[in-house]
């Protein structure tokens, strides 16, 4: 009887220590919360869920501006650009739209390509600065140093037709991303059909396009 007795008292004990042991595994587990571990796991989920979600919707966006032929594409139909999803980027971004926006909004899509492939022909010519912002601001402050009227003529760079940046906007990412110039065949300047600067009476012109003619600055000028 006393054996017996003994062995109840054991087991008992043992059990009581295994108990104890379990609730404190939970209780450093769940800080006494028995919900807060599986909500800790679904909240990781639906961080990776989202995460991979995002990923997957850049790599679209990515895509869908990333074209090596914007003709083939069918990207110089306006409707077919409006139907893009909108475009975001950096600074360089940034700046190639506000210059679309200011110098070519109320061109065709076709000016507006021609306009951003002037800018990105500077931007490869060893003569203009190396970046898109570079380029568009060389000279800005400087009297009749400007580059691109917009950026000196005194007023305040206000965007108030919100379709018309987005629209240019999507131009910009498209050509930034590495799409064709073929519009202007090398072009590094142009003007509006009611303006003739002096230089281009010297340089080729390479396209006329909407209200702008379109000149490729040559390497060498001839002697006179």
């Amino acid at each position: 009887m006393l054996r017996t007795t003994r062995r109840v008292l054991t087991a008992a004990a043992v059990l009581c220590v295994s108990a104890t042991s379990v609730w404190a595994d939970v209780a450093l587990t769940t800080s006494n919360n028995p919900t807060a571990e599986l909500d800790t796991r679904l909240m990781t989920l639906f961080q990776g869920e989202n995460r991979t979600v995002s990923a997957i919707d850049e790599r679209g966006l990515k895509r869908l501006f990333r074209t090596p032929d914007a003709a083939k594409a069918g990207l110089y139909d306006r409707a077919r650009l409006d139907a893009l999803p909108r475009a975001k980027g950096g600074k360089e971004w940034s700046c190639l739209t506000e210059a679309l926006y200011f110098e070519a909004r109320g061109e065709t899509v076709r000016g507006m390509f021609a306009v951003a492939e002037v800018i990105l022909n500077r931007v490869e010519d060893p003569r203009y600065p190396g970046s898109v912002c570079g380029v568009i601001n060389q000279g800005t402050g400087k009297r009749f140093r400007c580059q691109f009227t917009y950026t000196c003529d005194g007023r305040p760079e206000t965007v108030s037709d919100a379709r018309a940046y987005e629209r240019v906007g999507k131009v910009a990412k498209i050509m930034i991303n590495g799409a064709g110039r073929p519009l202007t065949k090398g072009a590094t300047h142009y003007h509006t059909k009611s303006v003739k600067p002096k230089w281009s009476r010297v340089f080729p012109r390479t396209a006329t396009i909407g209200y702008h003619h379109f000149y490729r600055q040559p390497s060498r000028l001839a002697s006179n």
